[in-house]
């Protein structure tokens, strides 16, 4: 083939070949604006936590016949008047604190010939300016991280209060220690942020439930299909959002469902769910077998039992002797359920199988009819907590014979008793299963508030507000590896003892 012909073909496949692999999300997440100020308001709070922490090297020299020593320096009080949390075009996270004030309190130590003076000195750093960018992306297992950050820190002034019998001495080498001081400062809260972020923040963010069992048949695959796409007002995440049998974990489904589209910005948070998220999980629990219910005996209603015998009196009266033998019915899904989204609401299409038995003791069950049902449910889904739940009702319900036409008519007494029996006995164990609902990707300790749910055509969005139920530091804590402790031999030398007097 000649190289003109190939990037012709190149240029004609180019298209597909971008569409393949843009795999459409069975779920969406777009934070807004709004939902980053609340962020942002937490986030300030574990900030002031993290540099209240921070940990300063001491400083000592000599100049002339002084020697000095500052040691223990602590934080006492953080005053962050000015700061700023917004999104950054294409992966980023923009914090920024402007003019902010540290208040610090060290221990001095001063010897000048046989003079030796010690206490504490007060110091203040001002106009303190932090400029951090933290880059989000998906990592390896589909999980949200923070994969980089950038960190410049400065600050204008500091100034120390000394007092004591040498505070004319302190004065005097006030230049030496603060700017000393002022420089071990700022290079100190980089590397508490680059911690506090790649570190601490991260072990958040591996809360977020990525695989794992919704119940004992099947399981919810979260991982994010690519990075988050960040514009100036919204941060937008794309899951996979595909249910899948856990007897069989790696099969997938593939997506031909319309993606979801969220243009809202009002709310805090938007979570979109398209009909592909709902087909997976229907698809799971039918590959699992679990959508087949059995009644029989005592479980058959009185008069749908009596309807029954009556239908089906010449053919019971044929098999006697066993008139008299229990019912048995057994309702099995013959396909996978498919979920339809519109914006008129939501439904759920049916198809299935009825077979009707008699089941004698010591004889195998004689089938008295085999009969083909088709539902149409209605679906309410709503979001309580972090919970994504549904409840279904029975809409419309026909059955009919896979045999024939004439049975059908027959088979029509049977439809309203049915119906009945669907939706007092069924309904009610299948909304059982689905009262415990499926987590949404969201952290730990934030949950949603205010939820509305909007129909649009092929998908469905979930509106809400945020709520932070456990702080970060609470959830860092729980989740924070316990310490290791060197396991040292006995006979190992104790850390020597810092003699006041080695300046």
């Amino acid at each position: 083939m000649a190289a003109g012909s190939r990037r012709l073909l190149l240029l004609l496949l180019l298209p597909w070949l971008v569409m393949a692999s843009h795999s459409p999300p069975g779920c969406k997440i777009r934070i807004t604006s709004k939902g980053l100020d609340l962020v942002k308001q937490e986030g300030l709070r574990f900030v002031e936590q993290e540099l209240q922490n921070i940990t300063v090297s001491d400083l000592h020299g000599k100049e002339g016949q002084f020697h000095y020593n500052i040691s223990q320096v602590k934080v006492v009080d953080l005053q962050l008047a000015f700061s700023d949390l917004h999104f950054q075009p294409q992966q980023h996270l923009v914090f920024n604190i402007s003019n902010a004030s540290i208040s610090l309190r060290f221990r001095r130590q001063l010897l000048y010939w046989f003079f030796y003076d010690i206490g504490s000195i007060n110091a203040s750093a001002d106009g303190v300016h932090i400029h951090t960018v933290l880059q989000l992306a998906k990592d390896e297992a589909g999980r949200l991280k923070i994969s980089n950050i950038t960190c410049n820190a400065s600050i204008a002034r500091m100034h120390a209060g000394f007092s004591g019998t040498l505070r004319k001495v302190y004065e005097f080498l006030s230049t030496f220690i603060v700017t000393g001081m002022r420089f071990l400062l700022s290079q100190q809260i980089c590397p508490s942020l680059e911690h506090a972020s790649l570190v601490l923040l991260n072990s958040v963010l591996d809360t977020v439930p990525v695989r794992n069992y919704v119940d004992e048949h099947i399981g919810i695959d979260y991982s994010l299909l690519r990075d988050p796409a960040v514009s100036t007002d919204t941060l937008d995440l794309d899951f996979k959002g595909m249910f899948f049998p856990r007897a069989r974990e790696n099969q997938e489904l593939e997506n031909h469902a319309v993606e979801p589209v969220i243009k809202e910005t009002e709310r805090m948070v938007y979570v979109a769910f398209s009909e592909y998220f709902f087909d997976s999980a229907m698809h799971a629990y039918f590959q699992a077998g679990v959508l087949a219910i059995e009644l029989q005996g005592e479980k058959v209603p009185k008069d749908l039992e009596v309807l029954l015998r009556a239908t089906f009196f010449g053919t019971i009266f044929m098999l006697s002797p066993a008139v008299d033998a229990p019912l048995r019915l057994v309702l099995q899904v013959s396909a996978p359920p498919r979920c339809i989204i519109k914006p008129s609401g939501t439904s759920v299409s049916v198809s299935a199988f009825l077979n009707i038995s008699l089941v004698a003791p010591g004889r195998p069950p004689v089938q008295l009819s085999s009969m083909a049902m088709e539902t149409k449910l209605s679906a309410k889904v709503f979001l309580q907590g972090k919970a994504l739940r549904v409840q279904l009702d029975l809409r419309r319900f026909r059955i009919y014979s896979k045999q024939s036409a004439l049975e059908s008519l027959a088979l029509f007494s049977l439809q309203a008793p049915l119906k009945t029996l669907l939706q007092l006995t069924i309904m009610p164990i299948i909304n059982e299963r689905t009262k415990k609902g499926v987590q949404i990707p969201l952290p730990e300790g934030m949950d949603f508030t205010k939820e509305v749910v909007t129909n649009h055509a092929g998908f469905l969005t979930v509106g809400a507000d945020l709520h932070f139920s456990k702080g970060l530091r609470e959830v860092i804590e729980k989740y924070r590896p316990a310490p290791t402790t060197p396991a040292y031999p006995s006979s190992r030398p104790a850390e020597p003892s810092m003699d006041s007097h080695q300046l």
